[in-house]
């Protein structure tokens, strides 16, 4: 090794010792008569001290030469520092430089290299190599690391078996849109890189593994925002010869392992939420728990007063802001621009303060007596100082927005602190929901997830297919989902009728997945599993709301890596190779 110790090592008990370090000047300080240089890698900061008539002025003359992210390597005695530095965990120490040696020079950075950078996102996407020397980058893919090693320790214990599935398969018309790669041996024919290995860990199970783990690699051609990415890493699993209270408690124990191994945090369980539930109270189908604030569904209370938007509404429903009455009119306002956002897509919205004494006034006092107020009141169990706020309009449409509302008022109220954690559990989602535009039923999870045995019988009547639960389930924290999984389905007759539910006529489903329907008839036992979204569980235990954070070199939100300037046009010779002529057009 070129060094004796790390940049991050060193402590007072190691004075009088002569080192050898070498790393990347982080910065240096000319005082004239004594002049230090910050020493910097992977694991921290050392101060190097070169003070005139002690050093050699050869060696001076050098380390005043070096300019930022010079690679140099030095060899000095440990010395206490004068001024010690409480924010270093080197900083009683500093090194008498005896040698020093640039073994590369560097050009100036496009940006600092520091843990506040002035590098905007696309600059520092571009310079990568140069924005993974930065501290909190450097941290998050330490924690990134932590945590794959304890995932690989709890599932080795479970007796989990790490199996690798292919990156080359077959493209499939459900989910998102594949990321195809022409055949040269096969013209005209394609791969697709896999958005899940769902069907080859069911296969595995087939197999007799009755225990499988991959920490995978994933490929999804979507629409990009914080927390996608083209590509993306699945923590995925597979089970055999289990019924759903196996999974949730085997994987159960695999969050709580994680966080009391990463964070020193104890969940003695994670509760449960049906999804009928969490869609009622929440609005959505992954709450953020860390808060209250309840929907409040208010038809019976607030229709037939007159007031037109609250009479001709499919739903009228509501939150209590609590102490939040002192809010100004401009705030009121505020809030009344957000629900219009698009994104949002409310039409307005309706408030009541709960004042001194209790009396309730409204937006809307013309249309309602305080006696009628007052039921408001009652039914949202508000206190003085509470701010009601309502909706109103179609079910679906008004619980996302009031959903969207809600976790606005927790951001504002310091509900939703990136160091408290309310894990959660959301079980017992619809089977299949039906789309309007495509006049037909696509699955709520994917094509092998198996209904609630007690539901299968609502398959066979058109009437009831909508009313069909999937025997799945998603795992929650503080509003993000990161893990879904299901029972799957291991009978080919059900998992048939399944592919004709969603449209696939029987050569259809045999040309796209008759491999599996095959394999169903050699035995394939009762199986489940669950795969968790790895970038986002990682980005949620370091605090951040990107995942991209937590990627060593990913996209940005064109799917594009500007760093290596991809993708990129390929060679006519190659096009011709793989039996392809392009024909762009631009939408």
């Amino acid at each position: 090794m070129l060094r004796t110790h790390t940049n991050g090592e060193l402590r007072q008990e190691h004075v009088g010792q002569t080192v050898t370090l070498v790393g990347w000047v982080q910065l240096t300080r000319d005082k004239g008569s004594i002049l230090w240089v910050d020493l910097r890698d992977r694991y921290g900061i050392t101060q190097l001290a070169l003070e005139q008539g002690v050093e050699s002025e050869a060696v001076r003359e050098t380390a005043r030469t070096l300019g930022r992210e010079f690679v140099i390597s030095v060899t000095g005695k440990v010395a206490e520092r004068y001024s010690k530095n409480a924010q270093m965990v080197t900083g009683d120490i500093e090194i008498r430089v005896e040698k020093l040696e640039v073994l590369n020079p560097a050009k100036l950075p496009p940006f600092l290299i520091q843990d506040e950078t002035d590098g905007g996102d696309e600059l520092r996407m571009k310079y990568r190599y140069l924005d993974l020397r930065r501290a909190p980058v450097r941290n998050n893919l330490m924690l990134r690391h932590k945590m794959a090693q304890a995932v690989r320790r709890y599932l080795d214990g479970q007796d989990f078996i790490e199996v690798e599935t292919p990156v080359l398969i077959k493209s499939t018309p459900e989910g998102a849109r594949d990321f195809v790669v022409p055949s040269r041996m096969n013209p005209g024919e394609f791969y697709a890189l896999p958005q899940s290995p769902q069907t080859f860990k069911q296969l595995l199970m087939v197999s007799g593994f009755d225990r499988y783990f991959q920490i995978v690699k994933c490929f999804r051609d979507e629409d990009l925002r914080a927390d996608r990415q083209p590509e993306f890493t699945q923590i995925d699993c597979e089970m055999a010869f289990v019924e759903q209270e196996d999974i949730l408690h085997t994987f159960e124990g695999l969050v709580r392992y994680l966080f009391k191994e990463i964070k020193d945090l104890d969940f003695p369980t994670v509760p449960r939420m049906e999804y009928a539930d969490a869609m009622r109270w929440y609005g959505n189908d992954k709450p953020d728990v860390r808060f209250e604030m309840k929907f409040v569904e208010l038809n019976d209370v607030v229709q037939g007063q007159g007031f037109p938007v609250f009479d001709s509404a499919e739903l009228v429903v509501g939150i209590n802001a609590a102490t939040c009455a002192a809010y100004t009119r401009k705030q009121l306002d505020e809030l009344t621009a957000f629900v219009k956002l698009p994104q949002v897509g409310a039409t307005g919205l309706v408030y009541a303060r709960v004042e001194a004494g209790g009396v309730v006034k409204s937006s809307v006092d013309k249309f309602y007596s305080q006696e009628e107020l007052q039921k408001w009141k009652t039914a949202f169990n508000a206190n003085e100082g509470d701010l009601l706020l309502l909706m109103a309009g179609p079910a679906d449409k008004t619980r996302k927005a009031l959903s969207v509302l809600r976790l606005e008022m927790g951001q504002r109220l310091g509900l939703r602190d990136k160091d408290t954690f309310a894990p959660l559990w959301v079980v017992n989602f619809p089977l299949l929901e039906y789309i309007e535009e495509e006049g037909r039923y696509f699955a709520m999870h994917h094509p092998f997830t198996s209904p609630k045995p007690e539901d299968l019988h609502l398959l066979d009547n058109p009437d009831t297919i909508g009313q069909a639960r999937a025997n799945a389930y998603d795992l929650v924290i503080n509003g993000v989902e990161v893990g879904g999984g299901s029972i799957r389905i291991h009978d080919r007759a059900v998992q048939a009728r399944m592919f004709s539910l969603l449209g696939f006529s029987p050569e259809e489903a045999q040309a796209q997945f008759g491999f599996l329907l095959d394999a169903f008839e050699y035995g394939a036992p009762p199986h489940g599993g669950i795969a968790f979204g790895f970038d986002r569980l990682c980005s949620l235990f370091g605090g951040a709301d990107s995942i991209r954070d937590f990627i060593a070199f990913p996209k940005n939100n064109s799917g594009r890596d500007v760093m290596i300037d991809s993708p990129s046009p390929i060679s006519d010779k190659q096009l011709t190779e793989l039996s392809i002529k392009t024909n762009v057009v631009v939408k």
